[in-house]
């Protein structure tokens, strides 16, 4: 535990807040924090586990950048209180490449298609679409839009974001890298 969590604790505790122990499952690897009851699962993820490519945007769970797979399920991790994760499989966009560096092939498909430009909304927009491709792996354009629909992109204007979902379909179905 590093200083800066100590105080918090410290501060918390020495106004009345409650403390949790949460253990779950981050990229495969069991993880056990204690963290202060009113900590997002974000924050946790960000700041204790150092897991820093889920994004913080709004914060309110309007933009989709903080989303993370939860037990497989898309969920914005700006809403949901750490201690909620007890038990839970948390897949961040660092869980998706292989062991030796690999891109999955969302990623793959998001770079060949030139799917983002500033690339902040990415990693929810990763998450989200793996979510949807392992629930439907082969989702027309209509489906991949409504889907997405709950994560905001300032740069793009989505059809690069769009023809990327569709290029990970077809390298998925083994075709063309």
């Amino acid at each position: 535990m590093t200083d800066t969590q100590s105080s918090r604790l410290a501060a918390e505790t020495a106004t009345g807040g409650s403390i949790v122990d949460v253990s779950f499952t981050v990229n495969g690897s069991a993880t056990s924090v204690t963290v202060e009851a009113r900590r997002t699962l974000s924050d946790v993820i960000r700041e204790d586990c150092e897991l820093t490519g889920t994004h913080l945007g709004c914060e309110h769970g309007v933009c989709g950048a903080c989303t993370v797979l939860v037990d497989g399920q898309p969920s914005r991790s700006c809403l949901m209180l750490a201690a909620q994760a007890e038990g839970r499989d948390i897949t961040t966009i660092e869980g998706l490449a292989g062991p030796d560096g690999e891109l999955h092939p969302v990623q793959q498909a998001m770079m060949d298609a030139h799917g983002f430009q500033c690339a902040f909304c990415s990693p929810g927009f990763l998450m989200s679409t793996v979510a949807l491709l392992d629930e439907n792996p082969d989702p027309t354009s209509e489906e991949i839009r409504e889907e997405l629909s709950g994560n905001l992109c300032r740069c793009t204007g989505y059809q690069s974001i769009v023809d990327g979902v569709e290029r990970a379909v077809k390298i998925m179905k083994g075709g063309s890298k």
